[in-house]
């Protein structure tokens, strides 16, 4: 990570904690490693990113219900879906620092730097050519930039063949070939790579000689695989249609780190699309759209966003793709949309003996439908919005303010209400404000300091209106609106204040955009 990447992420860190978003589980008993509690201002963020996914699945898309499972299942899911047998990570040690990391990860990481070697070239490039420049013939036609891009390219290649055919030996090879040292300390003496189960194990039961021995669900996906005809027949669906579910997942990760972004207690956002055998590839196209579309009506700068195709194909999948984010550390996964063909149901249906089947009317027969995943992590989504918000902004005046823009309709309170002073009856008029706004919008009241102190202070917290009760109020019954993001002020009646913040933050007027 660059210097000035690694100064934004310790602010991201900081300011976290600093406005309530984010602290360290268990904080008090010097924490927990890679566990964290969200704060006052992190719970509603996160409620309202979850709430902006269910309602684009659920309300926006006729053929598609939500779930909730439990995170307990029959451990003979774990069986099925092969995550006894094959959910590992290949982790490598390094000897002198006792640093453990995921092997796939160092060699993702060293083509990641010659990547973004390749895209500095091109950005120098579109500076000196200006408007006619072509930055993908560049990137094919540069011999500087294409050896950067081969260089990115062949040691994940090469990784996804070694990973396929299970050569650890392979692997360990590769990552001394490569001369790739440990990020903290330099030192390139390696242990061999091996793998590392995933799941956290539990028990079931009162006694320990008749306790079930049990998982903590590491992905929410199998809960919908096995109420797949539950829901299938008690909502009469017809295919095309999918299952949306939001929840908690757990996974013994080997290197938790990077703040929320890997965590071993976190929240996925999956809907399984089933379709019919043969239609899957066009509905996995259709699939990047719609969630690329949903990213961008956020209004997130769109170059931090970008498709990466996967190298190495799950066994159960004929197609896979993420949407990468550009956090401070780095382009990394934010969103799965994955062609899982018949692997789970069928799966399934072998282990419980029972049939997981669509009786399709048209054609009179029974099959096993194809998936379509959409897979997003929360709290990554919690951290892109979070990370790309926080600026530092240089103001005409010469002064400097710190401001989180977070999307109006992610943020956490709305609006501020602030009475100019603490006498001549303000207070009272904030307060009836705040009676009218508080049954459809999460206001806050604040009266400490000068004005202009407060509107620093919702500026940091990511508040998008703070509005403002002064003396002319009672003359005119309006307030001043002021606009978190341009800082422009505008003077608005009461008695239409309610209409003009929701028009402005309300998940509709957002969704719209998709």
């Amino acid at each position: 990570m660059a210097n000035n990447n690694q100064d934004k992420f310790k602010k991201v860190l900081s300011h976290a904690k600093e406005y309530g978003y984010v602290f360290q589980s268990s904080e008090i008993y010097d924490g927990l490693q890679a566990v964290y509690d969200y704060g006052q201002n992190g719970a509603e963020l996160k409620r309202n990113i979850r709430e902006y996914w269910w309602r684009a699945m659920t309300q926006l898309n006729q053929d598609i219900v939500g779930i909730d499972a439990a995170i307990f299942m029959h451990p003979t899911t774990w069986k099925a879906s092969g995550h006894v047998d094959a959910f590992n990570d290949p982790l490598i040690d390094n000897k002198d620092s006792k640093k453990r990391y995921r092997a796939d990860v160092l060699v993702e990481d060293y083509a990641e730097k010659y990547r973004q070697k390749a895209e500095k070239e091109v950005a120098k490039a579109a500076k000196r050519f200006g408007d006619s420049f072509d930055a993908d013939m560049y990137r094919e036609t540069n011999p500087r930039v294409m050896g950067y891009l081969k260089k990115a390219q062949e040691p994940v290649e090469r990784l996804a063949r070694l990973l396929e055919a299970e050569d650890l030996a392979g692997v360990k090879a590769l990552i001394e070939e490569l001369g790739i040292a440990d990020p903290e300390t330099g030192s390139k003496n390696w242990t061999d790579v091996r793998q590392f189960n995933l799941m956290f194990g539990t028990k079931l039961g009162a006694s320990a000689d008749t306790a079930t021995d049990l998982y903590l669900r590491p992905e929410t996906a199998q809960g919908i695989f096995v109420n797949f005809l539950n829901v299938q027949k008690t909502g009469r669906m017809k295919i095309p249609f999918g299952i949306a579910q939001t929840g908690k997942a757990f996974r013994n990760e080997i290197v938790a780190r990077q703040f929320i972004f890997r965590q071993r207690e976190f929240e996925q956002m999956e809907m399984q699309y089933f379709v019919k055998p043969g239609t899957e590839l066009e509905w996995f196209e259709v699939w990047k759209e719609k969630r690329m579309a949903w990213h961008k009506s956020l209004g997130i700068d769109e170059k931090l966003y970008r498709f990466h195709d996967h190298e190495k194909l799950a066994h159960y999948a004929n197609a896979a793709t993420d949407i990468e984010f550009d956090f401070p550390f780095g382009f990394k996964e934010l969103e799965g949309i994955h062609s899982r063909t018949d692997f789970d149901l069928k799966a399934h249906e072998e282990h419980s003996g029972k049939k997981l089947q669509f009786f399709d009317h048209e054609e009179n027969k029974n099959y096993v439908p194809y998936v379509i995943e959409t897979s997003i992590g929360l709290d990554r989504m919690f951290l892109a919005v979070f990370s790309s918000a926080l600026e530092d902004e240089q103001l005409e005046d010469g002064s400097e303010r710190t401001v989180l823009k977070i999307p109006a309709v992610l943020a956490p309170v709305k609006a501020a209400i602030l009475p100019l002073l603490k006498k001549d009856g303000l207070p009272e008029i904030a307060q009836e404000i705040i009676d009218d706004l508080k049954w459809s919008l999460k206001v806050q009241y604040d009266e400490k300091d000068a004005i202009g102190r407060r509107y620093r202070r919702q500026d940091a917290a990511g508040t998008p209106y703070c509005v403002t009760i002064d003396h002319d109020t009672k003359e005119d019954q309006a307030v001043t609106v002021r606009d978190r993001d341009s800082m422009t002020q505008e003077r608005v009646a009461i008695k239409d204040l309610r209409n003009y913040l929701e028009s402005r933050v309300s998940m509709k007027e957002w969704l719209q955009r998709i």
